[in-house]
């Protein structure tokens, strides 16, 4: 059996594994769009200063809840299932005898471009360069026995904490810092204004944002998304999705360390980006979160992964795992969508929806694509950008039409 997944990942020999992966993915989807639509729907969010004209006891709940559950957590299950279909696409690479290394540089160099399109013309905060970038790291390290990258795994998330901690501890005894939230607002109100105006505004804006964006992924995302590759090859390794119950034990100690500790560590980060923006203390926020973080991913995880061999199991996977299976092509859908919606290439909507308002939508729009992806792959084998990426990377024009492949 052949075929490929989110991101054009060829399929493991059994199908049951390929689709729990899928599923976890389709579930990561619903996370970051959660995230990353806030972003599109106010130029306000991110800039340490909230929408004055949405300060209703609703809106800050619905802040503090995607703040506290989402924010930060779900990129780290991409990351992680990256680090893991890197693995299955060697193995693939070694069954077809064909060289891994020229073929996955050109899945990268794929990405990259896709990134930097959809980074400039929908949605700055784009993750695909970040990832193609650090692909090129990942291949290098391919090799890494699975302790090897765990271990490696660790330091980098300690490590990146604790230059957080000493930038804190800086701040700190220069009299904390902060932010000038007059000047942010203004930006932010100047930013509304121009997402709402024609083509030309709305790429000028997204040039204008990303300097800002580059230095929250190389400090923040890029160590975390690089430590999670590195998990996610271990995993691979040793072959984690060929036999869940074997794992059940540490499934069961990973919900409770994340929604222990990693919840706290939510509460903690939330609590500092709403309250004490740019200052030592929102710094410190993100070291904790360095380390918090992925305890909340794993437990997300492994409650899905638990789920999906109970009672319910088989309806979640076919629920899930379509969407999971179009994960490209489902996030820039996403983010096409909501350009439509929110800038003025369509309803130029930015600013105009309160925060219970973009949560629905953003559940809304997960749906329509849970049910779309169902039926593009009852009818193709790969989602549209899968193909295209697929094609790209192999030199050679995949089905377009027909069963799905697995």
């Amino acid at each position: 059996m052949s075929g490929t997944t989110a991101l054009g990942t060829p399929a493991e020999a059994t199908a049951g594994r390929l689709a729990t992966m899928d599923a976890l993915r389709g579930f990561a989807l619903l996370g970051i769009l959660m995230v990353n639509i806030t972003y599109l729907a106010s130029a306000y969010h991110g800039t340490g200063v909230e929408d004055p004209a949405f300060d209703g006891a609703f809106d800050t709940a619905v802040r503090w809840l995607v703040a506290i559950f989402f924010e930060a957590k779900f990129f780290l299950l991409f990351s992680f299932l990256f680090g893991y279909s890197f693995t299955l696409q060697m193995a693939s690479a070694a069954r077809a005898e064909a060289r891994f290394a020229p073929r996955f540089a050109r899945r990268l160099l794929g990405l990259f471009l896709l990134g930097v399109v959809h980074a400039v013309v929908l949605f700055p905060g784009d993750i695909l360069t970040t990832y193609a970038v650090l692909g090129l790291l990942l291949l290098a390290l391919r090799r890494l026995r699975p302790r090897t990258a765990v271990r490696a795994a660790v330091v980098l998330f300690v490590g990146t904490a604790a230059a957080y901690a000493a930038l804190a501890a800086m701040l700190w005894s220069a009299g904390g810092a902060g932010i000038d939230e007059d000047a942010a607002a203004a930006d932010a109100a100047r930013a509304t204004e121009a997402l709402r105006g024609d083509a030309a505004s709305v790429v000028v804006t997204h040039l204008q944002q990303l300097p800002d964006v580059v230095l929250l992924l190389v400090f923040f995302q890029a160590p975390a998304a690089l430590a999670a590759f590195l998990l996610g090859l271990a995993a691979g390794r040793t072959k984690v999705f060929s036999d869940l119950a074997r794992h059940h034990r540490v499934l069961v100690r990973l919900q409770w360390a994340g929604f222990t500790a990693g919840l706290a560590g939510g509460v903690i980060y939330a609590h500092a980006s709403l309250t004490h923006p740019g200052g030592a203390y929102q710094v410190l926020a993100l070291g904790v979160d360095m380390i918090t973080a992925p305890l909340l991913a794993s437990a997300y995880a492994a409650t899905l992964l638990r789920l999906t061999g109970g009672r319910y199991g088989r309806a979640l996977v076919s629920a899930l795992a379509p969407a999971g299976r179009m994960t490209l092509t489902n996030y820039l859908g996403q983010s096409l969508v909501c350009a439509l919606l929110f800038t003025g290439y369509g309803a130029a909507l930015v600013g105009r929806i309160p925060p219970p308002g973009v949560a629905a939508i953003a559940a809304a729009l997960f749906g329509l694509q849970v049910a779309w992806s169902r039926w593009w792959l009852r009818r193709h084998p790969y989602g549209p950008m899968e193909w295209l990426l697929r094609a790209w990377t192999n030199l050679v024009l995949p089905p377009w039409s027909g069963a799905a492949v697995r």
